[in-house]
Order: structure tokens, then sequence, then C-alpha cells
């Protein structure tokens, strides 16, 4: 035999030298789950070893993480109760902790890439991305807030927007607002594709987000469709999208694929909660080897396209591979 793939194979320093495919923590963003109470932390029982964390606690973590070369992060805010209302007012509420957060988080360390959530959810009494008005998510009337809270928010120093409610034209209205009010810089990664997906539990229990009615088909997309995230992908970059993103990310692969080989500009991925709860759970009860799981997970979404990877294994690989 000539041809023998397998001398390519016979070592490690061999194997490390043709390697197609090397993810790095220069690739992530880790999500980050802001409290209220600046010194509280609550783990989230669906996602063992990720925590809702106050303020100076994310300090610290955002400080440990830039020293195992973690430099972006995406803060979600933990809205309570009582501060929800029809019309997400604290969204764009500029003394509302979260803003005052980021605010201070930016000012402690300004070389980090700091991302927030745009969708009115969290701050939402209906629990759903837009405003609700007779069971129907009114979209038009729903970019007027998310403007006002994109202006908020890039009003704290913040780098990069991120609109994940998937209301139609919301780019275009938010990329607007920015540049009439000189955030032109404020880079904005689309939630291009993101699929009415089941993966999402742990994440609504960490922000306690569910809709307290129906569900958000009207507005995600169908898990059956992969050529609409073209057309969503399409109006995205028309509107002024600086990156697409798909999610989930795992079950969606050929979708991360398909943007990659379509478009010129950087593809994220988002690695859900569900998606880092079924691994978790597998590796507590001895079914699966977690660590080289998590690491083959995150490399089958660096090769499928995704140039950034928002991941809550971000720490765990950074400990792991320190030093390698």
């Amino acid at each position: 035999m000539n041809i023998r793939p397998r001398r390519n194979r016979k070592s490690e320093a061999v194997r490390r030298m043709v390697e197609e495919t090397k993810v790095t923590t220069d690739d992530f963003i880790f999500p980050l789950f802001l409290l209220e109470g600046a010194n509280d932390k609550i783990e989230v029982d669906s996602m063992p070893g990720i925590y809702r964390l106050g303020l100076e606690k994310i300090l610290k973590e955002i400080e440990a993480c830039l020293k195992l070369g973690i430099n972006a992060f995406d803060v979600f805010p933990v809205v309570p109760e009582h501060y929800k209302d029809k019309v997400a007012t604290k969204s764009f509420d500029p003394n509302f902790f979260y803003q005052k957060a980021l605010k201070r988080i930016k000012s402690e360390f300004p070389e980090a890439a700091i991302m927030t959530d745009v969708a009115l959810d969290p701050y939402n009494s209906d629990g759903h991305d837009g405003l609700m008005k007779n069971g129907e998510i009114l979209n038009d009337e729903t970019l007027e807030v998310l403007g006002k809270m994109a202006l908020a928010q890039a009003e704290t120093g913040i780098d990069i927007i991120g609109p994940s409610d998937m209301m139609d034209g919301r780019v275009a209205y938010i990329r607007e607002v920015l540049d009439d009010n000189g955030f032109k810089n404020v880079s904005i990664m689309s939630y291009t594709a993101k699929y009415a997906s089941a993966f999402y539990g742990p994440f609504r229990d960490a922000l306690d987000s569910a809709p307290k009615k129906g569900d958000k088909k009207t507005y995600q997309m169908n898990p059956a469709n992969q050529r609409e995230a073209l057309i969503e992908a399409d109006l995205d970059i028309e509107e002024g999208a600086d990156f697409l993103m798909v999610k989930p990310a795992l079950a969606y692969l050929d979708v991360i694929k398909l943007l990659k080989d379509n478009y010129a500009q950087p593809i994220a991925a988002y690695n859900v909660s569900g998606e880092y709860a079924m691994l978790k759970a597998a590796g507590m009860k001895g079914w699966l080897d977690y660590d080289r799981t998590m690491m083959e997970t995150l490399l089958s979404i660096k090769r499928a396209g995704a140039d950034v990877i928002l991941t809550y294994h971000a720490k765990e690989f950074a400990l792991l591979t320190k030093g390698k």
C-alpha cells in the first residue's frame, strides 16, 4: 500500500501537527448570570457548576477568567418578578441594577469584550421576547422598546449588542438608534437563526424567564427548517449585523456550516444550557467521560464553522487546557 493514512496518526506529535481544527479560549464568549444582590451566589440547579452571581462576585469571576485567557463575556440579568411589567420598563432604565453593573464591569475591565442581550423576556411580565396583546406578539411595537434597551446598554460602554428576540427588522432598527446616538462602533451579534428549541430549559430556570402563556414558535424558527436561515442571514447582513449567530449549536451543526459556507461575516454558535446540562448529568452519572466529551463537543462546533462559541464550558475548558 502506497497510501497509509495511519502514518499521520502514529504519534501525538504527528497528530497535533496535522490537526485541522483547533479550539482555544480566544473562540469563547462565557455567559454570566447577574443577580441584584452584590454579594449573592446561587447555583443553577439544572446547570451544575454554573452560578447566578452578584456584581462583586461577577467582577471576581471575570478577573479569574481573564487570567485563564477568556476575554469575552455575555452578561444576562436575573430580574426579580416585582420589577417586571408588560412593557419591560426596567430594560432601558439607566438606574436599573443591570445597566449600573455593566458600567462598573467595563470600568474595571476595559480590556474585556462585554456582550449584552436585547430581548424583552427577562423584564416582561408575560415572559415573551416581544410585547404581547390579546395573545399576539407585536413585532413593530416591540422594536421601539428594543431600540431603547440597546441604547441604554450601549451607554454603559459595552462592546457588543446581542438581539435575541427574533423580531423582524430589529437589527436595522437597533443599528439606526445606535448610529444616531454616536455608537457607531458598538457591534451587533444578531441571533440570526434562533430556533424554537427544547434545549433552553435550564437557561429559563436561571433567569426565571419562561413564557407565562403559550410558546415562542411564532417568532423563533421552526427546527425543521434549514433554508429559512439563509433568509434571516440575508436580512441581518443587509440591516447591519456584524456577526451571525446560530442557536442552539449541537442540533444545528448543519445550519452553522450553511452560514459559514455562504457568508463572510463571523459565525457565532450558542452552545446552550440544555446541551451543557446533558453532558453534566451524563458525566455525573459516570455514563460519559465528561472532560473528553466536552472537548469533543466544542471541537465539533468549531469544525462545523463557528468562529465564536458562546459556551458554559469555557472556564472548564480553560482550566483543563491551561499550560498545554
